[in-house]
């Protein structure tokens, strides 16, 4: 295939291809898909981009300038957006190849690893479909908007051996290690209760007619395994935040980010809540559906403790510390959100939780005594990624702890819908007794763009 076609490749053209001397991912039978490639410790690994706007640009730029230090190979950059598609090829430069739809990037033998970087709704389906072709995968967050999405992802991840490393990247910052270090040496003491706060979600207040979409955007492959609907203004890019069926509101973005502080740093990992009970208020206009103001409250058992998340007017949120420019890691830019911590001996606070993190200043001059617990400390988030692709270990954001962070997410989003308290069954990863509830952990997904 030449270079120009795969810029140029438009979905009716791809499903032609299919069957022919191209085969797609989803047809291949199980047996015969790849293995990861083993690399050596010295090894350059060889990358592809799946979404090269937003985070995805930022995500490109910065495996160029691993690129320049020797670390990885670029190979290709892929977006259904044709702008930004040139743009991400003229960005990276000679020898990266673009291609217009992500499957056949996945048929590629010498690509070792994936940067996934689309909108939320296709994260689980392209990291199932990179792992099931054996890349090892970088996906942003929220991991997944279903429960049995979630499923999905762990099960293609452990089958097929390949690292995964998810985008909530403030467990990697320096000031997490700090707070998580300070925590679990019992500082505050017993922590019982973490309260999550953020500021609302905004309201689609001047809402737009259905129109055709833009003629550089593929629109058919943007909505992917979502229902067919038509184009509008208010759905991409970056605004499909604010819709429940793509994004899920404040609390599937940056929730996604404060709770998996808030689920590492109390050794929470692998455990869920029994409960989840969930209020909101709604939009009042426009296609947004995500709460504006939101209350979860997360009920833990065996150890008992209880998480919150809190989606508050400016006017309530908690104060941010006053820094001066000179102190490391820099005055608090995000102040709008963080957690706050309450021990039986005292409180803590952080600012942020992706990717600025900022723990309050009594944590920051806290030394480690002697006999004090050390915790781990990240390299940085892709560096750890490098690890988990190089030796098999384990990454800070393996899939299987992005997947328990993100059903915290959907789990307070159905309550708020439901408008009733949840039970939830963590070892059998299923609600208690709601029928309602259960048919919604999962939902039809169009064909092609399915697991």
């Amino acid at each position: 295939m030449k270079k120009s076609n795969k810029l140029k490749l438009n979905r009716r053209e791809f499903l032609a291809a299919a069957g022919a001397a191209v085969s797609m991912p989803y047809f291949i039978p199980s047996g015969v898909l790849a293995q990861p490639r083993r690399i050596g410790a010295n090894e350059k690994i060889t990358m592809a981009h799946i979404g090269v706007g937003g985070m995805g640009g930022y995500h490109l730029n910065d495996m160029i300038q691993r690129r320049q230090q020797g670390q990885v190979n670029i190979a290709a950059v892929c977006d259904i957006d044709k702008n930004r598609l040139i743009n991400a090829v003229k960005t990276a430069g000679p020898g990266v190849e673009p291609y217009h739809d992500y499957r056949y990037i996945l048929q590629r033998k010498d690509i070792d690893a994936v940067v996934i970087a689309t909108p939320d709704h296709w994260h689980a389906v392209q990291m199932v479909h990179a792992a099931e072709c054996g890349k090892h995968v970088y996906v942003e967050k929220p991991a997944c908007c279903t429960i049995e999405e979630g499923k999905a992802m762990v099960a293609a991840a452990e089958k097929n051996k390949v690292s995964v490393q998810v985008g909530s990247q403030g467990r990697s910052q320096p000031e997490a290690y700090l707070a998580h270090r300070y925590l679990v040496n019992g500082n505050i003491g017993h922590i019982s209760r973490v309260d999550c706060f953020h500021y609302p979600s905004p309201e689609d207040n001047n809402p737009v007619p259905d129109s055709d979409p833009p003629a550089e955007l593929d629109w058919d492959m943007w909505l992917g395994p979502l229902r067919f609907r038509p184009y509008n203004q208010r759905y991409c890019h970056g605004v499909f935040r604010w819709l429940l069926e793509s994004g899920g509101g404040q609390i599937r973005d940056r929730g996604a980010h404060v709770m998996s502080c808030a689920m590492w740093w109390m050794g929470a990992d692998g455990t869920g809540p029994v409960t989840v009970e969930a209020t909101g208020t709604a939009p009042k206009q426009g296609l947004w559906d995500s709460a504006v103001l939101m209350d979860v409250t997360y009920t833990f058992k065996n150890p008992d403790w209880v998480l919150t998340w809190r989606q508050m007017p400016n006017d309530k949120l908690p104060k941010a510390e006053e820094r001066t420019g000179n102190e490391p890691g820099g005055k608090i830019s995000r102040p709008g959100y963080g957690a706050n911590y309450r021990g039986d001996k005292g409180e803590f606070i952080h600012w942020g939780g992706d990717g600025g993190t900022w723990a309050e200043r009594k944590a920051r001059q806290w030394e480690l005594p002697a006999d004090g617990k050390d915790v781990y400390k990240s390299p940085g988030h892709k560096e750890d990624w490098f690890n988990g692709i190089k030796t098999g270990a384990k990454t800070i954001m393996n899939i299987e702890a992005a997947v328990g962070v993100a059903n915290l997410c959907i789990l307070g989003n159905l309550s708020y819908m439901l408008g009733r308290k949840l039970e939830w069954d963590q070892a059998n990863q299923t609600i208690v007794g709601d029928r309602h509830a259960q048919r919604l952990m999962s939902r039809p997904q169009r064909h092609p763009y399915h697991l």
